[in-house]
């Protein structure tokens, strides 16, 4: 079962500063750099996610992730219009997919991925979207949609609005900006993971 907290990050340097607090899903979004950049950066992540028992996620880069060994990859819908998925598949690789309306979830549920990701739910300074916020009720759509397969949700959200998104079916929630551009980063996923916790039942 993948944990109701899951943290992006742009550098696997932020690794030693949060997973010591109790992190155990991440994912490493890295846009922009070398091969061999990238292939430190995945190497750094899975020794420390190894170290502390934490699930790590690669966004987007499924052949290296194969080279290295990792598990699990997240894809958006660009990035499933060029990836093998059959390779994938074959070497273990379990699979996150983004989705942001019906078209793409019904061929994302066709592929049978371990989750299936819905955004943005709240306007988010992150990246420009295409696509207007999905609000608190689409997140309840995409649950009865889903069925079984876990729903992340994702893109604007924060500590404060959680408890609303989590009641409309969310198993998980995703964040970046929330944590990565906070003035103190480990107290504000320090509030993430008590949530989390709370979800699972864990006092």
């Amino acid at each position: 079962m993948l944990n109701p907290f899951y943290q992006i990050v742009d550098d696997a340097n932020w690794l030693p500063r949060f997973l010591p607090l109790g992190l155990k899903l991440v994912q490493l979004r890295i846009k922009d750099t070398s091969e061999d950049q990238l292939r430190e950066q995945i190497t750094y992540a899975q020794e420390q996610c190894h170290e502390y028992g934490a699930q790590l996620i690669i966004n987007d880069y499924w052949e290296l992730a194969i080279e290295l060994g990792c598990d699990f990859i997240h894809l958006g819908q660009e990035d499933l219009d060029d990836a093998d998925i059959g390779a994938i598949r074959n070497a273990g690789l379990k699979l996150g997919i983004s989705t942001h309306d019906e078209g793409e979830l019904e061929r994302a549920l066709d592929l049978e991925p371990e989750y299936v990701a819905l955004g943005p739910v709240y306007p988010t300074i992150l990246k420009k979207m295409h696509w207007a916020p999905q609000g608190v009720e689409n997140v309840r759509r995409w649950k009865e949609m889903v069925d079984d397969t876990p729903l992340v949700a994702i893109g604007g959200l924060s500590v404060e609005r959680a408890p609303d998104i989590y009641a409309a079916g969310a198993d998980i929630i995703c964040v970046v900006t929330d944590v990565l551009y906070n003035d103190s980063p480990e107290e504000r996923i320090q509030e993430w993971l008590e949530l989390g916790a709370s979800q699972l039942g864990i006092d």
